[in-house]
């Protein structure tokens, strides 16, 4: 365990290669454990050209980071693992206890999203068993008006693993081990009446290559139940169809997402790869056949997708002169056909998978109604889960 310096003995031994402003900065920090090494110090002044948040944010309010610089005079920056809208993730080195960690930093103007994230971290951290299930929050703080979080480092995602794998899929005994993972994981996390809201291959994530150590990542959408906030979450290829017309929403669009997810692990490949939110319902549509009227009724979006007379947009129809509606086969914007309804099968969904089993776990995932859908704590329960191949 480095012990750092005070403030002002770190100012007196590393004064010359400090900024003027860090000389300022540095003075709210209890410890410094770190200043940036020599090449970044020199790539620093590249930034004083910049003109946002004291000439460290980008145009994007992305706080502009350096290979080696420092984040809050403690951790190294070693690479960025990620980047999207409401922030960055680096690999970093932790100075004062020599290990590697991952960073979360917020784009300047998502801090709330950031607030929220913590408060959801706290609480499902301070629950018993949390550390098994979720990726563990060591810090968060604040650096040049970024939110910033501190995690344990992961070896990596599980979609890098089926790209690892050159996206031909796992086998079932391998995806059924994932499954119990996973499901384990979100009986934990419905059991705090959280909802994740984004549950994808990149957030589940491996430490070590392990095919039972799985940690779920970013709760940056996720909510309480009953506390919904957000109307579009989900990455669309594992969005919920209840999502996607506007109608309420709570835990089981994460079984919804998983059932996508299992289904990826066996193929390779998303189960619904919409090419928009117009699009993912059709694709869902194909395989699952029309939702039930009550649930299209409920949805504040449902025109956007259904006619007056409750059919898919999607679709090309035909009234013949008995007055009866003959639906036709969709194109999707790149030109890629849509069935009509209940057109595809589960075996050419899963490419070929034989195992009835499987197939029935997933049909009750991913069941329309989300009050009939499958709960995580009964799926453990199911005989496809139970099954030691």
């Amino acid at each position: 365990m480095n012990a750092g310096y005070l403030p002002n003995e770190a100012i007196e031994i590393f004064g010359s290669n400090l900024t003027k402003f860090e000389k300022v900065e540095i003075l709210n920090y209890e410890r410094i454990y770190f200043i940036g090494s020599e090449t970044a110090r020199k790539n620093k002044h590249g930034i004083l050209s910049m003109v946002q948040n004291n000439k460290f944010d980008d145009e994007n309010g992305h706080l502009i980071l350096l290979l080696h610089d420092h984040i809050g005079y403690r951790y190294e920056i070693i690479e960025l693992i990620g980047k999207g809208s409401f922030g960055q993730v680096v690999k970093a080195l932790d100075h004062k206890t020599h290990q590697f960690v991952a960073i979360k930093l917020s784009q300047k103007n998502v801090t709330n999203m950031f607030e929220k994230e913590i408060q959801i971290l706290e609480h499902l951290q301070d629950s018993e068993g949390g550390s098994k299930y979720i990726n563990q929050m060591i810090e968060a703080f604040n650096f040049r008006n970024h939110k910033c979080i501190t995690f344990e480092l992961m070896e990596m995602n599980m979609y890098q693993r089926i790209k690892l794998f050159n996206f031909r899929g796992f086998d079932i005994r391998v995806v059924a081990n994932f499954a119990r993972s996973l499901l384990k994981s979100l009986k934990f996390i419905h059991s705090k009446n959280i909802i994740h809201c984004d549950l994808k291959p990149e957030n589940i994530m491996l430490k070590k290559k392990s095919i039972s150590n799985l940690k779920i990542i970013d709760f940056g959408c996720s909510c309480f139940e009953g506390q919904t906030i957000y109307s579009y979450i989900q990455s669309r290829f594992y969005r919920a169809p209840e999502v996607i017309i506007g109608a309420k929403y709570g835990a089981p669009i994460d079984m919804w997402s998983l059932g996508c997810v299992l289904v990826e692990l066996i193929t390779g490949a998303p189960l619904f790869k919409g090419e928009d939110e117009f699009d993912q319902l059709a694709c869902i549509i194909e395989l699952l056949g029309m939702p039930p009227t009550k649930m299209i009724k409920n949805g504040k979006y449902s025109k956007k997708f259904f006619s007056s007379n409750g059919h898919p947009r999607y679709c090309s129809q035909t009234t013949l002169i008995d007055g009866t509606i003959f639906l036709e086969n969709g194109i999707s914007k790149s030109g890629k056909i849509r069935g009509i309804p209940a057109s595809q099968s589960w075996r050419r969904a899963t490419k070929n998978m034989a195992d009835k089993l499987f197939i029935d776990f997933l049909k009750k995932c991913l069941v329309w109604d989300p009050d009939s859908r499958i709960t995580a704590s009964a799926a453990l329960q199911h005989p496809w889960c139970k099954k030691r191949y």
